[in-house]
């Protein structure tokens, strides 16, 4: 399912160095990968590996201390509309209704009033809540406000969405929902996606590749392909094949997780 063969985020040689008071933390060190088209890349490590780091830095929200990122050939030298991004906190305008939050990204591109609602409420239904569209933010459970953050993120059409462990303050049961939502609308909408996770299950899920970072300073330990069919249903992970990427990728994670704890 992963699409054409055209490089769409190109990372090359990125090191990102905190200046802190004890003393410089190198939080990525020389980390270089080649996102292609329509791929969907899970990025699972333990804590402080530098996972947040690079999306952040993918977003234009953070610099480089050296190395460049591409989007579709372009350096990447700030925020820009190519890139939509998802975060764990939902940051909805809590003054703003469902369908104006939705519509915000839309108006900053120029687009009209009539055309932005019509657009917004599209991708209101595609997350299932075009009828909360008059609610405001505090009306919504957190698994309702992160339909909300995802249907804004896609209705500004970017090319890549960054999402940074977006289902990881939901309940179980929340989260499985929405990782079959968002596998659904991956495949209808054909974006390319980064996707960081604690969870390696929901990295098999969803990706058609994992990447495993390092323990810091943060590093690509290893790539892993996830060969299972779509459409995935949550049925699949009592499977075999699931199990053991689980169980295989788990294993390497945990490995960096004792590295840190030394």
């Amino acid at each position: 399912m992963a699409g054409n063969n055209a490089v769409k985020v190109k990372i090359d040689k990125v090191e990102k160095i905190y200046n802190g008071r004890n003393g410089d933390m190198v939080a990525l060190n020389g980390v270089s990968l080649d996102i292609m088209e329509n791929e969907f890349v899970c990025v699972v490590g333990p804590s402080g590996c530098g996972k947040s780091t690079l999306l952040n830095i993918i977003a234009g929200l953070l610099e480089p201390t050296s190395g460049h990122v591409y989007v579709e050939g372009k350096e990447v030298k700030g925020p820009g509309p190519e890139r939509g991004v998802v975060f764990q906190q939902y940051a909805l305008f809590p003054w703003l209704t469902v369908l104006k939050n939705v519509q915000f990204g839309l108006k900053l591109q120029g687009m009209g009033e009539a055309e932005s609602k019509e657009t917004a409420m599209k991708y209101l239904k595609m997350v299932d809540l075009d009828q909360f569209a008059d609610s405001y933010p505090k009306e919504l459970s957190g698994g309702m406000k992160q339909r909300v953050a995802i249907a804004r993120a896609y209705a500004v059409n970017p090319q890549v969405l960054l999402m940074d462990e977006p289902f990881g303050a939901l309940d179980a049961q929340t989260r499985t929902q929405l990782q079959s939502e968002l596998i659904k609308t991956w495949q209808e909408q054909k974006k390319t996606c980064f996707f960081i996770t604690h969870d390696v299950e929901e990295a098999v899920i969803l990706a058609t590749k994992v990447i495993i970072m390092s323990a810091r300073p943060g590093r690509i330990k290893k790539i892993v392909d996830i060969d299972l069919p779509y459409p995935r249903t949550q049925e699949m992970k009592m499977e075999l094949p699931f199990l053991d990427l689980k169980s295989y990728i788990w294993g390497e994670v945990y490995k960096e997780y004792l590295e840190v704890r030394k």
